[in-house]
């Protein structure tokens, strides 16, 4: 498929290298401008940025990820669908159904659980002892969308979040390659989330 990726920290990173190993073409990579680091405030790019460079792959680095001239970019890149891992912004409903399958998101929970921000952190400090990740097609509410799959993995005892966050972006890798085989091969399930168990 051709796969417009959206991404910014390292834990998008490893999604980002499995679906190009799958042979998925990615049409381009979104992306959050360079950001000033460290105790000389120089700018860093992010590490996605960073791994889309080393790959070569068109690269977008809007500062507001919205308007009809973005919109007019990305269309160009005639996506099939659009692929979110931890990009940091929010979508508007016309950026999400640029793509002709519109698009998906992986979230580090087992939704409806922890939507929003640093759910792995919440997971740990929760005392949880088990967590997840969850491919879902984007709605506009924030992680709210249908399910398409997910994966379940126990929290280690004296797990940091950090930790966890590894473990679980290559998860996420794999999730993200078998639900866009389910959806290429048009056998993918679609389940609304339990809105009485979000948290």
């Amino acid at each position: 498929m051709k796969i417009l990726f959206w991404g910014t920290p390292e834990f998008a990173v490893p999604a980002l290298r499995a679906l190009e190993e799958e042979g998925h073409d990615i049409v381009g990579v979104v992306t959050r401008p360079d950001r000033p680091a460290g105790r000389g405030r120089q700018l860093q790019p992010s590490a996605v940025k960073a791994e889309a460079f080393e790959s070569g792959v068109l690269l977008l680095e809007p500062e507001s990820p919205r308007g009809p001239d973005f919109e007019e970019e990305i269309r160009d890149l005639s996506a099939d669908v659009s692929v979110v891992v931890a990009y940091g912004r929010i979508l508007t409903r016309e950026v999400l159904d640029v793509p002709s399958k519109g698009s998906v998101n992986l979230h580090a929970s087992l939704l409806p659980r922890l939507r929003g921000a640093a759910p792995i952190n919440w997971s740990i400090a929760r005392g949880d002892t088990m967590s997840g990740v969850t491919v879902m097609r984007m709605v506009e509410k924030m992680d709210a969308g249908p399910i398409l799959f997910q994966i379940e993995e126990p929290i280690r005892p004296d797990e940091t979040a950090t930790e966890l966050g590894i473990r679980l972006s290559e998860i996420g890798a794999a999730a993200l390659v078998e639900a866009l085989a389910l959806m290429e091969a048009g056998v993918i399930e679609e389940r609304e989330q339990d809105e009485s168990a979000a948290s």
